[in-house]
């Protein structure tokens, strides 16, 4: 492996030479394989425990396979990997330029991490947080340098998503206003660059969208797949709504809801078909069940 990269440089060009990852589950596997693939010269991830971490790895080196297979990178598997680390200790990011929390969407988890990963970072290092909707002012007040923190929220699938939306608190700096857009540009992916909000731009569209449709099923106006192709065929959407919310996760999306009905009012007060389906298990891909049914993975 080269040598540790220097930690108060990163690219203004290209990403950061040290990228680390919090958490190493579907999104933060994803964002560490974005980076990789883009050519950080190493990308630390950090799970919970030794064996998540090796789950972690497995999963990470499995996508960078495919992406091999698919064209998309040359090389051997081993050329990539080399520059992967996966651990279970916080520690090991104190060389890197950037981490970027990837914990699930709960705002006292999130603060908890991002200033337990703070505390590990070299003064002149970057922090983001992957969050869908939590206020990322409200995470910044939590912070010692609030100034060199962001939102970097990408879409599940990472390797396949176009989309980083960049959301810029108020205590961000200028700095990294400018930065993080190019980070972003060189993963291969658009920057859509947002003031902090409840759910920002596309969680507060996609959810309000996500939420209306459930309504339809659970009044019975018209089936899952014909409401998704009303909106696919009509309205070119890429993906149906309720297919959408399968592959994003029922819980993340009841959670999400849950937040923007407390900070946006009762229009986004979740149904309670949709309580029921994650009271149930029912959340969709990662369970083989929400509102269509999936093979086992």
């Amino acid at each position: 492996m080269s040598a540790r990269p220097e930690t108060s440089q990163p690219s203004t060009v290209g990403v950061p030479s040290t990228v680390g990852v919090l958490g190493g589950g579907r999104m933060g596997g994803g964002i560490a394989h974005a980076f990789l693939i883009a050519g950080a010269q190493e990308v630390v991830v950090v799970d919970v425990s030794a064996e998540a971490a090796d789950a972690a790895r497995g999963r990470i080196e499995g996508d960078v396979a495919a992406s091999l297979q698919r064209g998309k990178i040359d090389g051997e598997l081993t050329d990539w990997t080399t520059r992967l680390t996966v651990t279970a200790d916080v520690a090991d990011f104190a060389r890197c330029a950037l981490v970027i929390e990837a914990v699930p969407e709960d705002m006292d988890l999130k603060t908890a991490s991002l200033r337990r990963v703070e505390e590990q970072l070299a003064p002149q290092a970057w922090l983001g947080t992957n969050t869908s909707s939590l206020s990322v002012t409200d995470l910044a007040e939590h912070l010692q340098r609030p100034e060199r923190f962001c939102g970097l929220h990408f879409f599940n699938p990472v390797p396949a998503s176009k989309l980083v939306e960049v959301v810029l608190a108020g205590t961000t700096g200028e700095e990294l206003a400018a930065l993080s857009p190019q980070w972003v540009e060189a993963l291969g992916k658009t920057p859509v660059v947002v003031k902090d909000a409840p759910g920002f731009a596309s969680s507060r569209l996609g959810v309000a969208i996500g939420l209306e449709a459930i309504r339809m099923v659970e009044e019975g106006v018209a089936s899952p797949e014909d409401i998704d192709n009303a909106m696919v065929l009509g309205y070119k959407f890429p993906i149906g709504p309720l297919a959408l919310t399968d592959i994003v996760g029922l819980d993340v999306r009841l959670g999400i809801a849950e937040y923007l009905e407390s900070r946006l009012g009762e229009r986004f007060t979740p149904p309670q078909l949709m309580r029921e389906m994650v009271a149930r298990g029912e959340l969709g891909r990662k369970t083989g069940k929400g509102f269509y049914d999936y093979p086992p993975q």
